[in-house]
């Protein structure tokens, strides 16, 4: 499946998470009452002035949610960056008009003076999350800090605590919780249509090619440089599987392994790179020629180039890692992990992470004592035990489509900017203090995973 189509099927660029009536362009959902209902939301308030911002890292994730001030310009302005990538740096402050003194090199020189905006975002690489994270809340800035929080269990513990003493508002980008299709899934169980939840199966396949390009050549390729692919990729799963179930996990256990991307596994007649004659490059799927220049199956934004032409991109495959060898990088996260789970009430919950499948998009499926839930990230199949009565709805039919994320980008934004200008946290659905949970799940997984699969009690979150 190509790239776009893929997005496709995962409904990106669904609309916003929530608003007044009145802007209506903005909800996420039609103005017409679907059988299910419509979920619940506040009362969005003009801002009295842009919320100013920093971004550190402008890569593209940064460049994500920056680009929310520029189709918004009335809710936020960007008014500072760190990013070491020249061209790239240069290229983020032309685009957001960004003033010469306030273009840093790295996170450190944006703290050197005093404070001179609102907020913080933080999209730097995984390790360099801890950093500027301390330093903002120092500060007292307000922030939006990319997933996972930290790479250590201490170090988000660290964070929490600050963002606390500090009465700061913290937003993790948990975006999933501000799509119309998980707000909708979420309102079905709240509403008690299905009863009570007793048991969830939740699949999050992310494609083979995804699978090679983000974590087998890409920045989340080895754990102690970034993180464990749990929590990289599919902390994204544990928070909303948390979200749903609306009760403290208690119990976990874990196990998953890097069966195929190995050495061991190289096929014969390949080579370190694949522009180095590999005999089997014209046939395999996993060729960077094949993805990133003959049939551009991804896109080239990790590449670190500052252009799209075939020579540049050649030349960087060449040198870069992304021209390595699937079977001959440094990689060293799992492509397939399961997770069970206890939550509150005993309900049970099984996830699987797998990274070789030829699709995308969550599957779940939500069992209650009055009904189930059958969705594909696409659609929701709602059935009801009492009158066998069904109902469907559709991402694609039933919401607005403007962001990516299946809307969740902007969405999170949007109520970042809502939740800071009124000091408001609870107008947030993925605070800080939300998140510790399911990065907790995730930390436990991951240490029963390497302990053979050994069941890990969970105790609350440490504040």
């Amino acid at each position: 499946m190509k790239r776009r189509d893929a997005l496709k099927t995962l409904g990106t660029a669904a609309g916003m998470a929530a608003a007044l009536p009145v802007q209506g362009a903005r909800t996420g959902f039609d103005q017409e009452t679907h059988s299910l209902g419509t979920p619940e939301t506040y009362a969005w308030r003009r801002p009295d002035r842009p919320l100013t911002a920093a971004v550190m890292g402008a890569g593209n994730r940064g460049h994500v949610y920056a680009g929310y001030a520029l189709k918004f310009p009335g809710e936020l302005k960007i008014t500072g960056v760190a990013e070491p990538i020249p061209w790239r740096r240069e290229r983020f402050a032309r685009a957001h008009a960004v003033p010469e003194d306030r273009r840093w090199v790295t996170w450190e020189h944006a703290f050197e003076g005093p404070k001179f905006c609102d907020t913080v975002i933080i999209t730097t690489p995984d390790h360099l999350h801890y950093g500027p994270a301390m330093a903002a809340l120092e500060r007292g800035y307000d922030l939006i800090l990319e997933k996972a929080i930290a790479q250590t269990w201490d170090e988000c513990n660290d964070i929490s605590r600050l963002a606390e003493k500090k009465d700061r508002i913290v937003a993790v980008c948990h975006v999933l919780r501000y799509t119309p299709y998980f707000r909708m899934m979420k309102h079905v169980i709240d509403s008690g249509r299905i009863g009570r939840v007793i048991s969830v199966q939740h699949t999050e396949p992310f494609g083979h090619i995804h699978m090679s390009h983000s974590f087998v050549r890409g920045n989340w390729r080895n754990s102690r440089e970034s993180n464990p692919i749990l929590l990289s990729k599919s902390c994204h799963d544990l928070d909303i599987l948390r979200w749903m179930i609306g009760r403290p996990c208690r119990r976990v256990t874990s196990f998953g392994w890097l069966s195929f991307f190995r050495e061991e596994n190289a096929p014969r007649g390949s080579t370190a790179r694949c522009t180095d004659g590999c005999a089997v490059e014209s046939t395999c799927p996993y060729s960077a020629l094949r993805i990133y220049l003959r049939e551009k199956i991804w896109d080239t934004s990790h590449l670190y180039i500052p252009d799209t032409e075939p020579a540049t991109i050649l030349k960087a495959l060449k040198e870069g890692r992304y021209g390595r060898c699937v079977f001959r990088s440094e990689n060293d996260v799992v492509e397939h992990q399961v997770v069970n789970m206890v939550f509150g009430d005993d309900v049970t919950v099984g996830f699987n992470m797998e990274g070789m499948t030829s699709y995308g998009g969550r599957r779940t499926r939500i069992f209650g004592t009055e009904g189930d839930i059958v969705g594909d990230s696409r659609e929701l199949e709602v059935t009801e035990f009492r009158t066998g009565k069904r109902h469907v709805w559709d991402v694609e039919k039933h919401a607005a489509i403007t962001a990516g994320h299946g809307g969740g980008d902007y969405g999170l934004v949007r109520d970042f900017v809502q939740a800071v200008s009124r000091r408001d946290p609870s107008l947030l659905t993925s605070t800080l203090s939300a998140s510790m949970e399911s990065h907790l799940i995730g930390f436990r997984a991951e240490k029963s995973r390497h302990s053979g699969g050994s069941v890990m009690a969970l105790a609350p979150p440490e504040r």
